[in-house]
């Protein structure tokens, strides 16, 4: 403890230099393996995007314990709740092209959808509760409707849009969209050539292997039904696939400045300013603004992105248990609850 107590000294007293940078990752890399190891999580994988470049990239622990395969920035996970960052982009998109406004009720697209008076907007925002309309409530169910937005601003299967404008427009080559597409039968394999569908099963064929972890720390593996795709959830992607994502929307190549700053900005639709934007959770944090998301798959995976636009630098988190968000409650809005994004901030936003 002395020891990095000594280098987090070093690393703030000489702030932007090469050598701090380092000493900063370097101490972020011990806290990170000891929180994996803390909270039982069997293998993680980790990356850190910095003005415009990975600069650091971990693997830690095991993708599969049994068999002693070590977990790398590449290895695959799916990653649940993060899509919607993704689906997003697809439905800002549509509305820089004027093929969409997401002023429009919902129902216009899923005629059953549960509360006829919210808005694409309310939605993205996870604000489709209440009466009226725009109260927050973390729903990926609701959430996933807006794959029928997509189809019929894009008149394509989600699915394809997805593949085509995102994964295969920013070559991430080891993101899936869509675990049940290992499935032979599966009818959505009819959507995708041959050498996308056997670069997918190259990518699944490594997914790391997912893990219930008990109240005693101890991991045991738990297999599960593979996940069908939706604009909520079901990509399978790696830390360095995502941060390829998290390059291409901070350089402006999947949507506008003006598009991002809505995003990145609280909604409000009664007066109360929401803990997310649209298709992100915002918040600040001691002046810092911070933009995020997270996944909790229970039992087996989760993930977290969190970005600080004002600094330039993102952490991409995976994990093959629910360590990373377990008894966070991070559908409430607060990622501070989160023991790995408080390190993260106490070294990166001091």
């Amino acid at each position: 403890m002395v020891a990095l107590v000594v280098l987090a000294s070093l690393a703030v007293a000489t702030p932007g230099s090469g050598q701090g940078q380092v000493l900063l990752e370097s101490l972020f890399e011990r806290y990170l393996d000891s929180l994996r190891q803390q909270t039982g999580i069997p293998g993680l994988s980790a990356v850190i995007v910095r003005d415009g470049h990975v600069a650091w990239q971990r693997g830690f622990g095991q993708q599969d314990a049994e068999r002693n395969v070590p977990a790398t920035p590449d290895t695959p996970y799916p990653i649940g709740g993060l899509t919607q960052t993704l689906s997003a982009v697809l439905l800002g998109e549509c509305s820089e092209r004027g093929l969409l406004n997401i002023d429009e009720p919902v129902i216009r697209w899923a005629p059953d959808f549960p509360a006829p008076s919210a808005t694409v907007r309310h939605v993205l925002a996870h604000a489709s509760d209440g009466t009226p309309v725009g109260q927050f409530r973390y729903d990926e169910t609701r959430y996933a409707a807006l794959s029928h937005v997509v189809q019929g601003c894009r008149r394509e299967p989600f699915r394809t849009a997805l593949a085509e404008d995102v994964l295969n427009r920013l070559a991430m080559v080891d993101t899936v969209p869509g675990q049940d597409l290992a499935a032979a039968d599966h009818p959505a394999r009819e959507l995708f050539e041959k050498p996308a569908l056997d670069r997918y099963a190259a990518v699944l064929a490594r997914l790391a292997v997912p893990y219930r972890v008990d109240r005693n720390g101890r991991a045991s593996r738990n297999d599960q039904a593979p996940r069908g795709l939706s604009a909520a959830d079901g990509l399978v992607s790696t830390a360095m696939d995502l941060a390829k994502f998290d390059l291409a929307i901070d350089d402006g190549i999947l949507l506008l400045p003006e598009t991002l700053a809505v995003a990145w900005s609280p909604a409000n639709f009664t007066g109360t300013p929401l803990p997310t934007g649209l298709g992100w959770f915002v918040q600040s944090h001691q002046g810092e603004r911070l933009v995020w998301h997270f996944s909790q798959i229970p039992d087996a995976y989760s993930a977290l992105i969190l970005k600080l636009p004002s600094r330039r630098i993102t952490l991409i988190v995976l994990a093959n248990s629910d360590g990373l968000s377990r008894g966070a409650s991070l559908d409430q809005g607060d990622v501070t609850a989160s023991p790995f994004v408080k390190i993260f901030l106490r070294l990166f936003a001091a």
